[in-house]
Parts: structure tokens; sequence; C-alpha cells
């Protein structure tokens, strides 16, 4: 039996380097960093809160191409460039996990971003079923 291709990728969202957005073997999602650029014109915005706006929608992209969705998120990594994002990232946050019962695992890492990015995230997401398609 031959394995699907494991590699997710998003239109607008591809990395300089020659890797996936994501991937996702069996029932496991697993995604690179996901910027808070716009999809559509590859800008990134001066502000916190409009790059988590749009890195929590990429996310979303990333995971419905995945056959995905946010409920499927078990743990979200963001990286952030210093501790003044966290308002921003939180709101964002709260948006796309309203209920404090169901929510994923979350960590936060100052990390020295580079080219205007404020923060970045990595998920790691568990779909309910380990059909890919």
């Amino acid at each position: 039996m031959t394995r699907p291709a494991r590699s997710l990728d998003v239109p607008g969202l591809a990395h300089k380097a020659p890797i996936p957005v994501g991937a996702r073997v069996g029932n496991l999602i697993c995604t690179s960093a996901i910027a808070g650029k716009d999809a559509r014109t590859g800008e990134l915005p001066p502000d916190a809160a409009a790059q988590a706006a749009l890195a929590f929608h990429n996310l979303q992209g990333v995971l419905d191409a995945g056959g995905a969705s946010l409920a499927d998120v078990l743990k979200l990594t963001v990286y952030v460039k210093d501790d003044s994002v966290r308002d921003a990232i939180n709101g964002a946050w709260l948006r796309c996990f309203p209920d404090p019962r169901d929510r994923p695992a979350r960590h936060i890492v100052v990390h020295d971003l580079q080219h205007g990015m404020l923060l970045q995230l990595e998920c790691l997401a568990v779909v309910a079923s380990d059909t890919q398609g």
C-alpha cells in the first residue's frame, strides 16, 4: 500500500525554503512556522493585532488543506519577537478558542524573529479520522 503524499501547501503561504507549510501522516498534522502575512499580497502588516489575526487565519487554511479544523488543534506554539505582542495573541486566541473548557495547549516563546515578523504559529493537530484525502 502506498502512503499518501504528506506535504501540505496553501497558495500564498509557501516558504522561501523548500519546505511545505505543513505535513500530515495518518491523523497527525504538524505545521511549519505560519506567519501573519496576507496570503494574497505577501505583505506583512506592521502591527501585532493584524499579524495575529492573519496568522490564525492562515493556520485555518493550513488545517483545511490537511482535512482538519481549529477543533483538531492539540498544541499551539507561538513564537513572538517580544512580550509586547501577548495581548494581540490573546485576542486572536480567544476569537478562535472562546470556550475555556475546549482550548488546546499553548506555549509562547520569545524568539529573534526577522523581517518585520512579530509572531509565528506552529501547530500540532490530531484529526478525528486518519483517512487522508
